[in-house]
């Protein structure tokens, strides 16, 4: 070979075309030489089993990827489907996702250190959602965790509050009050730490004048 280049016979380009056809199908190399060398019967009961296989395979990571997808935020590493549900609901009433994730941590705490207060927790959750103006308080306070502490709105959100708070005292099975969650954001929210301290004061003052039992 002068040139330098090696010469192939005919039979050997066409084992070429085979071994880069087979290779770009996803045949595994191991297997190739094997097929080249097949009867008809052979190499077509060959290919099933590799379909097969390879369809197994493609199965496999079809459901890695659902799995994925599914823990993608990571709530249903630590919670029960029943408390995803309730986060999922909440974002599909508009609640930010800074909220969401502070119900997200809630729950875990509270799955974490009083697992037998979850099943009471989902039922107030869910009869929540069907108690329009207790939702739209949850919203008003998701909203207001930006709001200016001087904001007319942050005043008439308070009165709000108050209201509901009044309403509900000494109703044991009354929903979730709004305000916990948000409790959680004190330091991050100037309006937040006017609306509870102002609720608690009013609270106070609402205790001291009540007659003695």
């Amino acid at each position: 070979m002068a040139s330098g280049y090696r010469r192939y016979n005919a039979q050997a380009a066409v084992d070429l075309v085979r071994i880069r056809t087979l290779a770009d199908a996803g045949v595994p190399l191991a297997r190739i030489d094997a097929l080249l060398h097949a009867q008809p019967t052979e190499f077509a009961a060959a290919i099933t089993d590799i379909d097969t296989a390879l369809q197994a395979k493609i199965d496999q990571l079809t459901e890695h990827r659902r799995r994925i997808a599914g823990l993608a935020s990571g709530e249903e590493l630590v919670l029960p489907p029943e408390m995803v549900a309730i986060l999922n609901r909440l974002r599909s009433l508009g609640v930010s996702e800074r909220t969401v994730q502070l119900e997200r941590d809630w729950s875990i705490l509270m799955q974490a250190s009083d697992p037998h207060a979850v099943p009471q927790w989902i039922r107030d959750k869910n009869a929540g959602f069907d108690d329009p103006e207790k939702m739209r308080l949850y919203l008003a306070c998701d909203q207001s965790v930006d709001w200016d502490p001087h904001d007319p709105r942050v005043d008439r959100l308070i009165n709000d509050l108050e209201t509901w708070e009044i309403k509900h005292e000494g109703n044991s099975s009354r929903p979730e009050n709004p305000t916990p969650v948000f409790s959680l954001i004190l330091r991050e929210s100037p309006a937040w730490r006017r609306i509870l301290d102002t609720l608690v004061r009013r609270a106070e003052r609402r205790r001291a004048a009540m007659p003695d039992s």
